[in-house]
């Protein structure tokens, strides 16, 4: 058997001490877009500890990409928003525990995590690059023997260009993201494969080096994270991903957080 519960009842029981456990039911809590636009807020985890993605403003409030994206939903829906920090390991207990309405913090669809939540269409990508100054002609692979590479050791990155790479060209493996950016900065090696995070860093950081991406390596397709019982507001959060997608809105902040137009999303992974 199972109850739907909207979230005052739920607030009710929990109140009364009937948690649903104790009677070994499975709730299932219902957050609809009329329900959220009822209670006036809609309450968004968002992580902290991933700048750009998400971090903190000068304040110590959340900022970033995924703070931006809420906010436009919120405004979609005409209710306010309340940020709510979350952290890799507590990102889904949050959302299934009913602390909030929905999960915008960079967060990769997997057939795994869709066993336990319902994932939007992407709004967002965690993308792998070969990066290198706009003066570097890199166009393909094949481009890449005459050039030196830096990379953090059997990082994706590390995978992924071995696999594309001509034979002979020179990738230079370092110990992390960090030791294979400052070989970038200090001319070690003239590219470096590194995610969007760390262009973004680069380009906030080093404006003058011009650093671009030249071949995308990967795209993580990530998605927004419901409840499974919240059909209604992931088909709601679908339609407006597409909207902003349409509208340019996404790409401006794409823009503004990590220096470079949106490029295509990838699609949704068969999971």
């Amino acid at each position: 058997m199972t109850m739907k519960i909207t979230r005052r009842g739920f607030g009710m029981l929990a109140s009364a001490g009937l948690a649903t456990a104790a009677f070994g039911i499975p709730a299932v809590w219902a957050a609809t877009p009329d329900e959220i636009k009822k209670s006036g807020t809609l309450r968004v985890g968002v992580l902290v500890d991933y700048p750009p993605f998400g971090g903190t403003d000068s304040n110590q409030q959340p900022a970033g990409y995924d703070a931006d994206v809420a906010k436009l939903f919120a405004k979609s829906l005409g209710v306010k928003l309340q940020l709510v920090p979350v952290t890799g390991p507590n990102r889904i207990p949050y959302l299934l525990t009913n602390k909030i309405d929905v999960l915008i913090a960079t967060f990769g669809i997997t057939a795994e995590r869709a066993k336990q939540v319902l994932f939007s269409d992407p709004y967002s990508a965690l993308t792998i690059y070969v990066l290198a100054p706009k003066s570097l002609k890199i166009k393909g692979p094949e481009d890449l023997k005459s050039v030196s590479i830096g990379v953090a050791r059997a990082s994706t990155q590390d995978t992924a260009i071995t696999k594309i790479a001509p034979a002979g060209t020179d990738i230079k493996r370092f110990d992390d993201d960090a030791t294979a950016l400052q070989a970038l900065i200090s001319g070690q090696v003239q590219a470096l494969g590194a995610s969007n995070t760390i262009l973004a860093q680069l380009n906030k950081d080093y404006p003058k080096m011009q650093i671009e991406p030249k071949i995308t390596l990967k795209a993580q397709a990530n998605g927004m994270a419901f409840r499974k019982s919240d059909t209604e507001l992931c088909g709601y959060a679908n339609k407006f991903i597409a909207e902003i997608v349409k509208n340019g809105e996404l790409s401006k902040i794409n823009q503004h957080w990590f220096g470079t137009p949106l490029e295509k999303l990838p699609p949704m992974p068969k999971l």
